[in-house]
Parts: structure tokens; C-alpha cells; sequence
């Protein structure tokens, strides 16, 4: 596994996390079997469409909140749960769900944005799997935005963020002209419903 560290940016990399064949497969099962929706956010005071399709799998009870929008969780499928077990194994961390969003083309994207909702705790640990289509995955420091880092995530790749990196750093996902393929996202996060239970 890479490591990627800079000023309380603390990144580790597998790009080769699962298996071509797998990949492929889960890749191929998530399209049919997952409860794809387009939400609605609330962004500078105005809502908008989301560029992407969503939905968020979890444990029962938990309320997890961004952007205007409050999400409550489907129950985990096989495949979901199957996964969550394997990358709690490799990263020692533990959670209770996981958001997933299909990028249907290049059009689609995820502006910047750090994870540092309260419901997420003091430092977040947050595991992202990607599926299909390679695509570009920034960093920028929220102090300087001229400080910049970025990763190309392959098909079957894990990218886990740990320690501070949500509350000096920001993520995004650009959008891409020549990208007309299929890539889907699964971050795997651990959401507290009572803020308390930190």
C-alpha cells in the first residue's frame, strides 16, 4: 500500500485492492442490484441536481446529513457487507456504511469538499473503493489552495483518509471531456447518529 503525506494529509493507496475478474463482477452486479437515485442539494443557498446518481447502505437507526440533504440508510446487501469486512480487516478501522455514487460519464463529477460533517467524528477515517473507469481524485489544502496533490484511482483500487486530513484538506473529483465509461465509488465510513457516542 502507498502512502501519500504532506501538512496533516494522511492518505495510504492500493491500487490493486481487488482483482481485475472481481472487480469486473461487482462492478457489474452494483449497476443492477443497487437503489441508484439523483438527489437534490442545497449549494450557496440554491438547490441543485446532483452530477451523479447516489444511494447509502448501513446499519439500521443511523441518519447520516450534508448539503440540505438527510440520508437514511438501506439495509447492507451480501456484496456490501462482504466488502466492508475485507477493508476493515486492511485498515483496522471499523463502519457502519457506505455511500455510493455512479459517475455515468465525465459530466458527472464531485466538487470540492472535505468530510467533516459531525456526524463523522473528530477524525474521520474514510475508505473509497473504486470500480470501472480510471479517474483523476484531487487534493487541495484548505489554507492555500495552490497546494495540491492528486491520484489516478484504477479499477479494484482503495484509497483510505485517516487522521486530520478532513479538516486541513479538501476532495474532489473533476470532470473529464473524454471519459464516456462508467465509474462507481463506494466510501466506506463510520457515522455516529448520537454525537455523543464519539
Amino acid at each position: 500500500m502507498k502512502e501519500l503525506t504532506d501538512d496533516n494529509l494522511e492518505v495510504f493507496f492500493d491500487p490493486t485492492f481487488l482483482s481485475e475478474l472481481r472487480s469486473d463482477a461487482l462492478k457489474k452486479e452494483l449497476l443492477k442490484s443497487i437503489a441508484w437515485q439523483q438527489n437534490e442539494i442545497r449549494l450557496f443557498g440554491k438547490w441543485i441536481t446532483e452530477p451523479r446518481l447516489s444511494a447509502w447502505y448501513g446499519d439500521e437507526g443511523i441518519t447520516y446529513a450534508y448539503s440540505g440533504l438527510a440520508l437514511r440508510p438501506l439495509p447492507w446487501t451480501n456484496e456490501l457487507l462482504q466488502l466492508k469486512n475485507e477493508i476493515e480487516n486492511v485498515s483496522n478501522a471499523k463502519f457502519n456504511s457506505v455511500l455510493l455514487n455512479q459517475y455515468r460519464h465525465g459530466q458527472d463529477s464531485m466538487g470540492w469538499h472535505s468530510d467533516d460533517e459531525k456526524e463523522l467524528g473528530k477524525n474521520p477515517e474514510i475508505a473509497s473503493l473504486s470500480l470501472g473507469v480510471m479517474r483523476e481524485f484531487q487534493f487541495r489544502k484548505k489554507a492555500d489552495h495552490t497546494i495540491k496533490h492528486k491520484l489516478l484511482l484504477p479499477h479494484g483500487s482503495l484509497l483510505i483518509m485517516k487522521g486530520a486530513t478532513q479538516h486541513f484538506w479538501q476532495h474532489q473529483l473533476p470532470k473529464r471531456k473524454r471519459v464516456n465509461e462508467v465509474r462507481i465509488n463506494l466510501t466506506f465510513r463510520q457515522v455516529f447518529s448520537n454525537i455523543q457516542e464519539q
